[in-house]
């Protein structure tokens, strides 16, 4: 039998990992691999719902997903920099968790804040392999394998795609949850986010499943060299 993974995704807000790599982190949970989120903001600035709102609806989000845990981290909304404080607590977190795969925001994205989180994740994935790197805790570790996933757009050319076409209703549950995000109330504001945007991650999935004939799937960069015992192939029956 397989030895479970350990699997860490970060994100700038609470619902980001989720619109980008949702299926592909229920999969794994199903498989009974360690799956574990990890906002940096608590996106005090979002123009629907407040703190208290988006948390409890990211705990009910990585429940449905069958994340095991969720980190959140206080980078201020909007000013995501490596100076802050709070980077050393990310490396901190991935030397504790020795991941073996660790998942970040693609590097293109209409929203700042994302593509800063991506940057701030590489810094941290070099740094937490830095054994004489003392500003944060724990010991050095070199995270095997790190990918990229999109939010907002898709990835210009993917290196690999996931099917998610049996965890697609999971991933879109697990959106749901984020009912201030997403559904326009009487005390909401439009944004583009109230305005079909589920659909849109569907449509997306879709056509990621279409280049990858399946029904379903996400697009995946790798930051590290992707390493193989054998290249993948039809199967004996």
């Amino acid at each position: 039998m397989a030895a479970s993974l350990t699997l860490l995704a970060f994100g700038a807000h609470p619902d980001d990992i989720e619109i980008g790599m949702g299926g592909t982190a229920a999969l794994h949970a199903q498989k009974g691999d360690k799956v574990a989120f990890c906002a940096l903001t608590r996106a005090e600035l979002s123009s629907n719902g407040d703190i208290k709102t988006r948390q409890k609806e990211a705990a009910r989000a990585a429940e449905v997903i069958g994340a095991e845990d969720r980190y959140q981290l206080n980078f201020p909304d909007r000013k995501l920099t490596k100076e802050s404080p709070e980077y050393a607590e990310i490396v901190t977190l991935i030397r504790s968790l020795r991941p073996d795969i660790v998942f970040f925001p693609w590097h293109e994205d209409r929203h700042p804040d994302h593509i800063m989180c991506g940057t701030i994740i590489k810094e941290a994935l070099f740094d937490s392999g830095i054994r004489k790197y003392t500003e944060a805790g724990g010991d050095a570790w070199r995270v095997p394998y790190a990918y990229q996933y999109s939010i907002n757009g898709t990835i210009s050319r993917p290196g690999f795609y996931v099917d998610i076409s049996s965890v697609q209703q999971v991933k879109e549950k697990a959106l749901l949850c984020y009912e201030s995000q997403f559904i326009l109330g009487e005390e909401s504001v439009q944004t583009p986010l109230t305005s079909m945007y589920i659909e849109s991650v569907r449509a997306r999935d879709l056509l990621m499943g279409k280049q990858a004939s399946v029904s379903y799937a996400e697009a995946f960069c790798p930051h590290s060299p992707v390493l193989l015992n054998e290249l993948p192939g039809r199967k004996e029956e």
